[in-house]
């Protein structure tokens, strides 16, 4: 026989006559290794089944055929309230039937282990130049111990992989962009954010399946390939394939096994998914779905309908000659006969398309046991369903391929299926949230899945904040760990309302300034103090003149408050008194109340002696606390104002004064482009008179714009809706952090957040850090279990017994902050060295 390689040469190709005869042989030898090339890959690279990536995310698979992926965030499916339900089923059946035959689609579920080392420094928080590096380190620590209790290094991905087939790279890209237009678009409508991905980030999704086993590290450049000679496979590509027998395989260090969902179930679960993703193992879960013509389709129903009554006569014939009733013919007969036809009606009339799904499943493991354990859960998931998980048997390596995100199905093994059938999978569980923003902050774990709760109030809309629960379920030990953490990570200054006294201790670990205003402190501020900055208009004097005539109102008190002439008459003083300031703006010109009051008794209108009759006690009486100039550091970045001490007749004017105080700290803020946050314990208190009601709403307007950051901590969630004007605090908040709740304000709070009875659930009789949070359009339940041995878990605690062992330990009754704690704080700069 004839060899054909022996005779070929330059003539018989017809090869350039100025080849030199070492070109000559290079290209002989490539012909002859094409030309015996029987299919078989020789190498990891050549096993995996594309031809080239480009950079803006397109993947030429085949001569013709042309993907790109889409990476999708989860939405709340299973939390969510029944007619809720029911709305994201129905959208998910018309994202399907938008599919038409021409398009090919995957859905990817990724569980991989992540690099611990890596995911470690995303919660660690970062050393500055201070003396709280070691409260850094052991916050850092804490987070680390979270971490491991919680998702087991496991994260969760998922994608969608669309291709189509055309001739050439022109011809697909405006076909496949405009696909991605629409389903970006219908992902929207689900409420489900998504973005595409590029050609890098689609090599490295193929790295880490390939190296799931070894965390080989992904590094890789567009540059790098023409100087070096490689293809982007060279840098995906695991050490080895191996697939020495019919059941399993070998990636690298990682054993695997292929299988594929044999769906016999008459009635699938939508919980049957959700099932398969919750294992706790390394796995890959792959749909590939293919839409069918619906001409096609229902031309094929109707061929099998024949089918079927053509032998349903042949077993009516069969009885007549036996003899028996030719009614009686095999029920699985009957049976198929009215399931075909009510399939066919169906697709001809009920918005119902056909696909053939193939459902695949990849197992690892570290050892075969390993493997045996993870494939047996799983085939045991699917029993329960009622379903089977069957062994891709000798077609091991095309499984594998098949869990590639190409939109590449080389598994021959189909399930037709209508649309609400293939959309009772839906992709949906519960979203997570993890930010890994460098002031993202720790929140606890989700309730579902165990993985870290990490996210940056600043990325909401609206960042104002509630904190709610009964007494003991943790809302102040919640509010100190945020205060604590965001002191830690952020540059922001944080100013408390105390009127419990329960933040001392954490604001002198901090440092902080604690303002104890009482009748017998000689601690003051000066509700007169203002700043340039104070309004956003020209004018600061009309907003300060504002809040002068509501604590105005206050101190006269009565049904109608303030008469039109009173106000008028204070307004007039206001702009007296400040003058005098404006034209020398130091601090011994700022007015005091006395001031006031002195430009009141010198008005002719009687109305007027009658409000400096009213402020007289508060200017020369007993109660003449706020008769002073400001004597404390009102500028140190954590400021906590203690108001326990303040009596009934002067608490609902020290908090309206903290109010003040508190604005004039956010204007001066937002012109040094800082961030205030302002945390209000006891928020009911604020509500229940009309004046500091009413400030509280206007904070929560107007803060945003100005740099604030409002949180409320309280338990009587009745007096957030006390008023149409005080439901506005709910309306304007985009973070509810929501803990155990009474009976009665758990109905009040299930109409006011549209919260499911399932949700619910999670603030009945739950434990002491455990709830839902509320951030933005996410719900999550949560679980904060802080560890009790840490330093800073004796700052922040409320319970009576510990706090009384925390004072007993430092030896300075709670005013100290804790030695340990501050030792090792102070220790920093020569660990720092150390740690280099």
């Amino acid at each position: 026989m004839r060899n054909p390689f022996r005779k070929t040469g330059k003539r018989e190709l017809n090869l350039p006559k100025n080849l030199s005869k070492a070109q000559e042989k290079e290209i002989l030898q490539i012909i002859r290794k094409a030309r015996s090339d029987n299919g078989i890959p020789r190498s990891a690279q050549d096993s995996i089944p594309f031809q080239r990536m480009f950079p803006d995310g397109i993947c030429r698979v085949t001569d013709h055929y042309y993907t790109l992926t889409i990476q999708y965030q989860d939405i709340n499916y299973q939390l969510a309230q029944q007619e809720d339900k029911t709305a994201i089923f129905e959208e998910w059946c018309a994202f399907l039937n938008s599919f038409d035959s021409s398009i090919h689609f995957e859905l990817s579920f990724m569980k991989m282990a992540t690099d611990a080392e890596s995911f470690e420094k995303k919660v660690r928080i970062p050393y500055r130049n201070d003396r709280f590096n070691g409260i850094r380190n052991e916050y850092s620590q804490m987070l680390r111990t979270q971490l491991a209790q919680g998702n087991n290094g496991l994260t969760k991905t998922k994608y969608i992989t669309f291709g189509i087939e055309a001739d050439s790279m022109r011809e697909a890209k405006p076909r496949l962009h405009h696909v991605q237009t629409d389903m970006m678009n219908n992902l929207k409508r689900l409420g489900v954010s998504a973005r595409v991905l590029n050609g890098k980030e689609r090599l490295q999704l193929m790295h880490a399946m390939f190296h799931m086993g070894d965390h080989d590290r992904f590094s890789f450049d567009w540059s790098w390939l023409a100087g070096s000679g490689l293809s982007v496979k060279d840098f995906i590509a695991p050490t080895s394939f191996s697939f020495p027998g019919s059941r399993t395989f070998t990636m690298g260090d990682l054993k695997g096994a292929m299988s594929y969902l044999q769906i016999t179930a008459s009635d699938l679960s939508d919980q049957m998914l959700k099932d398969f993703l919750d294992m706790e193992s390394s796995q890959i879960v792959t749909m590939h779905v293919q839409s069918v013509n619906q001409t096609t389709a229902i031309r094929q129903i109707k061929h099998t309908i024949t089918e079927l009554d053509r032998s349903k006569i042949e077993e009516q014939k069969k009885a007549v000659r036996s003899g028996y009733d030719m009614d009686i013919i095999p029920s699985d007969l009957a049976t198929y006969g009215k399931d075909a036809k009510a399939l066919l009606e169906e697709l001809q009339s009920q918005n119902e398309r056909m696909f053939l799904i193939t459902f695949l499943i990849m197992n690892t493991g570290k050892t075969d046991q390993e493997l045996e354990n993870n494939v047996f859960q799983a085939s045991s998931i699917a029993q329960k369903h009622n379903c089977n998980l069957r062994r891709l048997d000798f077609q091991q390596e095309q499984g594998l391929m098949s869990s590639l995100p190409l939109a590449n199905n080389l598994i021959e093994i189909q399930r037709a299926l209508t649309t609400s059938s293939t959309a009772i999978f839906v992709p949906f569980t519960t979203q997570e949230l993890f930010q890994t923003g460098s002031e993202a902050l720790y929140y606890g774990l989700n309730a579902l899945s165990n993985n870290l709760i990490m996210v940056d109030r600043k990325k909401l809309k609206n960042p104002n904040g509630l904190i709610l629960g009964t007494p003991g379920s943790g809302k102040s030990f919640s509010a100190k760990r945020e205060i604590a953490n965001a002191f830690l990570v952020t540059d922001d200054d944080l100013i408390i309302c105390d009127p419990e006294a329960e933040y001392t201790a954490l604001a002198n670990c901090m440092e902080g300034q604690v303002i104890k205003i009482s009748p017998t402190s000689t601690q003051y501020i000066n509700p007169m103090d203002i700043n340039d900055s104070y309004s956003e208009e020209d004018n600061p004097l009309a907003l300060k003149a504002d809040f002068i005539l509501s604590l105005c109102e206050l101190v006269v008190g009565g049904k109608d408050g303030l008469q039109p002439i009173e106000k008028t008459v204070i307004d007039r003083c206001v702009h007296q008194i400040y003058r005098h300031y404006f034209e020398d703006p130091k601090p011994e010109n700022m007015p005091l109340l006395e001031d006031l009051y002195n430009a009141l008794l010198k008005q002719e209108e009687t109305e007027a002696k009658r409000v400096a009759a009213a402020l007289e006690i508060y200017v020369k009486g007993s109660l003449n606390l706020f008769n002073h100039r400001t004597n404390v550091d009102i500028q140190n970045r954590f400021v906590c104002y203690d108001i326990k001490e303040l009596g009934k007749q002067l608490k609902k004017l020290g908090m309206l004064i903290v109010q003040d105080q508190v604005w004039g700290r956010v204007t001066a803020n937002r012109s040094a482009g800082k961030t205030t946050r302002y945390y209000m314990d006891e928020f009911h208190l604020l509500l229940k008179e009309e004046q500091t009601a009413s400030y509280s709403v206007e904070i929560w307007k107007r803060f945003r714009k100005w740099g604030g950051i409002p949180t409320g901590i309280t338990q009587n969630v009745k007096d957030l809706l006390s008023s149409r004007e005080v439901e506005n605090i709910f309306e304007n908040s985009d973070f509810v952090y929501m803990l155990n709740q009474a009976a009665g304000d758990r109905q009040i709070l299930a109409q006011q957040l549209n919260i499911s009875p399932h949700q619910l659930s999670y603030v009945t009789h739950s434990g002491e850090g455990e709830g839902l949070l509320f951030y933005g359009n996410v719900i999550l339940p949560f679980v904060d279990h802080f560890p009790t041995d840490l330093q800073l878990y004796k700052i922040m605690t409320t319970k009576l017994s510990e706090v009384q062992a925390a004072e007993h330990e430092t030896g300075q009754a709670g005013e100290k902050r804790l030695a340990d704690g501050m030792v090792r704080a102070e220790r920093l700069p020569k660990q720092r060295t150390k740690e280099g």
